[in-house]
């Protein structure tokens, strides 16, 4: 694999560590990762080689996919399946990496998508399978059965006071859900963006699930997954719209859009990002502003003070969403 540092790939990263490892004596350790190094291992034959690439971390391990967001899902599950064997905790991102070669000439993963992934696993305990929200929007979209593995666990602050919105998978979900067509899907070999979907369908006769007619009239949506933004509709041309309008407002194209199942997907660099993690309810003369960050609600009350609202309510922490509320003076 060539050098890819200059460029920023949209991988899925899932990050495993062995509970209580340091707690161990040095021949327990040897055992368990031994354990846990072939409980991996085996999760990993259905996804190519060339299509993931494993950190070993000392006490467990990180693994960014090149392919398919929901092939970490499945891993994931694999390993939950064997948390009686080894206990780990286990935590999932979708997010920008960069590609590069380590000191000793190995390829090596750096970037906002794996240290989300490590801090979304901070959060586990007692066999949770977490993932953040950026792969929660993209994997639960893919089908209706993906949609329904997800529960809303809340909003949880890491150790350098970033905000995640976390969802895990249901109890019941289990490794059996990797299907066929995923397991014959010819896999992308940089980027998940370029899907070949439409190739494996004709190979293989299996038929897309069809969007509701309903769904397609809706505009894409736009969240944030750390430095980037990722868009996402399920037609080409509400990303594109909402595209060309982070591009128009000062954003870089990162992935250029690409289908994946019946989702079009883009991601880019937006000098506001954090700011677009915002949301705005409108209730009249009133607006009630939510966000990522105290410094974010703050930008956006910035930008709706150039239309004419004024703040009548401080901006506050409300279970882990900062929160405040202006008002029009017009």
């Amino acid at each position: 694999m060539t050098d890819s540092s200059s460029h920023t790939l949209v991988c899925s990263v899932i990050f495993l560590d062995i509970r209580d490892y340091s707690r161990l004596t040095v021949s327990e350790q040897l055992d368990v990762k031994r354990k846990f190094n072939a409980i991996l291992f085996g999760a990993l034959e259905a996804v190519e080689k060339q299509d993931r690439i494993v950190l070993d971390t000392g006490d467990g391990a990180a693994v960014t996919f090149l392919g398919p967001p929901e092939d970490a899902l499945f891993v994931g599950l694999d390993m939950r399946e064997h948390y009686s064997d080894v206990s780990v905790r286990i935590g999932i991102n979708l997010g920008p990496v960069r590609l590069l070669n380590d000191l000793n000439g190995r390829v090596n993963i750096v970037g906002d998508g794996i240290n989300v992934a490590q801090r979304i696993m901070d959060f586990s305990e007692n066999g949770q399978l977490l993932v953040s929200r950026p792969f929660y929007e993209v994997v639960s979209r893919l089908s209706r059965e993906y949609g329904a593995l997800f529960n809303f666990e809340g909003t949880r602050e890491d150790k350098h006071n970033r905000v995640h919105e976390i969802y895990s998978v249901v109890a019941e979900a289990h490794s059996g859900l990797r299907t066929s067509e995923t397991e014959m899907r010819l896999r992308t070999r940089r980027d998940f963006m370029a899907s070949v979907v439409e190739e494996v369908t004709a190979k293989s006769g299996l038929a897309l699930e069809k969007p509701d007619p309903e769904l397609e009239k809706q505009p894409a949506s736009v969240f944030d997954a750390g430095t980037n933004l990722i868009i996402s509709g399920f037609t080409e041309r509400s990303v594109r719209e909402a595209l060309d309008r982070l591009v128009a407002e000062g954003a870089t194209t990162v992935s250029p859009i690409a289908r994946v199942n019946n989702k079009w997907l883009a991601s880019c660099e937006h000098p506001k990002a954090r700011v677009m993690a915002c949301t705005v309810v409108d209730l009249g003369s009133s607006r009630i502003v939510t966000g990522p960050t105290r410094e974010a609600v703050a930008a956006k009350l910035e930008e709706l003070a150039l239309l004419g609202y004024r703040p009548i309510r401080d901006i506050e922490d409300a279970g882990g969403v900062w929160t405040a509320v202006c008002e029009s003076d017009r």
